[in-house]
């Protein structure tokens, strides 16, 4: 077994096959799935209790830094992820067509398929990658499109790389870390500000386009909230997907029936692998919404009731293998098992209610363009398995050091 009691064919101690342990609470009964931590927060790890907390109108969403953003002028408007209510969702509805399948397949199959040669050139002429660095780029290149960040300087990765760092300090003015953190995190709102997004709003200014910068503008949006959009959507777009990716290769590479399976399918099959191993490997795996009046959650064993105020935190990992949502063998890869309750193949991996990923489709699409063309490659294995690290405010994972070899 590894460390995280994984043995060298995938398989952990319950008799599934997830590579990501994460650290939390140990698994509460079905019959009562709800339950409350020791600081209060009322934990949810039943499918049918978390979409109902997700969907609820008499909910908002907390963490994430909602809590800092609270603090800014209430003339400031705030990014979509941190809004509700009328507002949100009318600006959603607005975005929705960037995100619909045929745009989707239109505007951006040939974009994924070009930046997935690009990148996988590196690998076939050094013979060697990390394939999170290979991931990254594929990700900046698509979420870039989509957002609109397409005039930036030279330097966008780097300027990434900085702002989303591998381990991040706790911003504060009570102690020399936390000043610095607060200081290299505004610097780093700085560079990309002026390195990417001042860019793009000229550019778009002079030429208008269809994509959500000009959405924003025609919105009449300042420039730092085109900041803080174009941040929030890089961090759903490029950092998530970046881990997916290498989360499926390590998945697919050290499973042969898997992988073969992968290798001749058509699309629409390899999409289901897909799905169902982000509904097993969620990479957000906390979602913290904050009643504004009691809500009341069905269980097994009867419904529960949340009052007004509390924190409610759903813990996607737990909630993707609920066996009564998505059947036996909750931890093991079954590529189009039926999921009750119409949360789809992912489960709710991706969300679920009006804070719903929009970029789902794209994100899954863009692992396949990039897996498919990796996989079809003469020689291609992993080199050197990865090494994972954790996220504890939303429960994400980080895969670092996955390498990648071609023969």
């Amino acid at each position: 077994m590894s460390e995280h009691g994984v043995d060298e064919q995938g398989v952990d101690e319950h008799g599934g096959i997830r590579k990501i342990e994460r650290p939390g609470p140990a698994p509460r009964p079905r019959t009562c799935p709800i339950g409350r931590a020791d600081d209060g927060v009322w934990q949810v790890s039943g499918q049918a209790a978390a979409r109902a907390v997700l969907r609820s109108d008499a909910t908002v969403q907390a963490g994430l830094g909602i809590e800092t953003m609270n603090k800014l002028p209430t003339r400031i408007r705030r990014p979509v992820l941190y809004r509700d209510g009328p507002e949100h969702r009318e600006d959603r509805r607005q975005t929705a067509r960037f995100f619909t399948p045929r745009r989707v397949d239109e505007r951006y199959r040939a974009m994924m398929a070009q930046v997935a040669d690009a990148q996988l050139a590196k690998l076939r002429a050094a013979g060697t990658a990390q394939l999170s660095e290979l991931s990254f780029g594929m990700a900046i290149e698509v979420a870039c499109t989509v957002i609109g960040l397409t005039s930036s300087r030279p330097g966008l990765r780097e300027r990434l790389e900085r702002f989303f760092p591998e381990k991040f300090g706790r911003p504060g003015l009570r102690s020399f870390s936390g000043v610095y953190w607060a200081v290299r995190q505004n610097v780093n709102w700085l560079r990309i500000y002026l390195g990417d997004v001042r860019p793009a709003i000229r550019a778009h200014r002079r030429e208008p386009r269809d994509d959500l910068i000009s959405h924003l503008l025609d919105d009449g949006c300042s420039a730092p909230e085109i900041l803080g959009e174009c941040l929030t959507f890089a961090a759903a777009g490029m950092v998530t997907t970046r881990e997916f990716i290498c989360v499926a290769a390590w998945h697919l590479f050290t499973d042969d029936a898997l992988l073969a399976r992968y290798r001749a399918a058509d699309e629409p099959e390899r999409l289901a692998v897909l799905h169902e191993i982000v509904r097993l490997e969620p990479v957000v795996g906390r979602l913290r919404r904050r009643t504004t009046a009691a809500i009341e959650l069905p269980t097994p064993g009867g419904p529960v009731t949340v009052p007004a105020g509390e924190v409610v935190e759903v813990l996607v990992d737990a909630v993707n293998a609920d066996p009564d949502a998505v059947g036996a063998e909750p931890l093991a890869v079954r590529p189009g098992r039926a999921i009750e309750g119409g949360a789809g193949a992912a489960a709710l991996a991706f969300g679920d209610g009006p804070h719903k990923c929009p970029g789902a489709g794209i994100a899954i699409l863009e692992t396949d363009v990039f897996l498919s063309r990796l996989l079809a490659m003469e020689g291609v294995g992993m080199a050197e398995a990865p090494r994972v690290t954790f996220n504890n405010d939303i429960g994400g994972y980080e895969i670092r050091g996955l390498v990648v070899s071609v023969s």
